[in-house]
């Protein structure tokens, strides 16, 4: 028979080797799920910078609008040739799912205002009263409420994005000095990009979604 000691160290790294396994599998999981629900949002990104290439002229080769992947979207395009037209490519995604989330979440905050089931108290959070509604309007404006966040979280430009636009200003600013306006812009999508493992893109598209039931006259703060 094996020693005591040797026994419980057997036991101990089976134990270790069966939680990472759990961990690993919940994060996998868990990574599926997030990438599942933001899918709306990496949609509209993408579809923001293939239209706006289309737009202005630059020949795209490949658009993948959501993949299970690393990244969840890509848009192959040729590079443009004037500053102007990268900058427009580079920041469509914010412009485009800025509006698209925000006409969403005003969606979801009129029918929820509309219909009784979020109501102002005259102070503090708003009364929630899902019973209000039928379960299918329930479910309609639920679904307007996760596109919003989904797409606003997808807002910001990848650090992709700003590679590109700061490989351009490097190359054209000392012909076209205006080109360094572009870079405070790339500097403040590099900080997005930073900040997002802070949640910054979950941030702004509650936000978003605070700006909506304001605008409806029940604010949720």
């Amino acid at each position: 028979m094996l020693p005591d000691t040797v026994l419980s160290l057997l036991a101990i790294l089976l134990v270790t080797v069966v939680l990472a396994a759990v961990i690993a599998g919940f994060g996998t999981l868990l990574w599926f799920a997030l990438e599942l629900a933001t899918a709306p949002g990496v949609v509209v990104h993408e579809f923001a910078h293939a239209i706006t290439c289309r737009a202005v002229g630059v020949r795209v080769h490949e658009v993948v609008y959501f993949r299970l992947g690393d990244p969840a979207g890509y848009v192959r395009h040729e590079q443009p040739d004037r500053y102007r037209d990268a900058f427009l490519i580079g920041v469509a995604p914010f412009l485009v799912n800025t509006v698209v989330a925000l006409v969403a979440c005003l969606a979801f905050a009129e029918l929820a205002t509309g219909t009784g089931v979020v109501s102002p108290t005259g102070g503090g959070f708003p009364a929630v009263d899902p019973a209000a509604v039928s379960r299918e309007m329930l479910i309609g404006m639920a679904a307007l409420g996760w596109l919003g966040l989904a797409v606003g979280m997808q807002a910001f430009p990848s650090t992709g994005d700003a590679n590109t636009l700061w490989a351009h200003a490097r190359a054209k600013w000392r012909r076209s000095p205006l080109v360094l306006l572009g870079v405070p812009v790339i500097l403040v999508i590099y900080v997005a990009n930073v900040l997002s493992w802070l949640w910054a893109d979950v941030l702004y598209a509650v936000a978003l979604l605070l700006v909506a039931f304001a605008v409806a006259g029940t604010p949720l703060l």
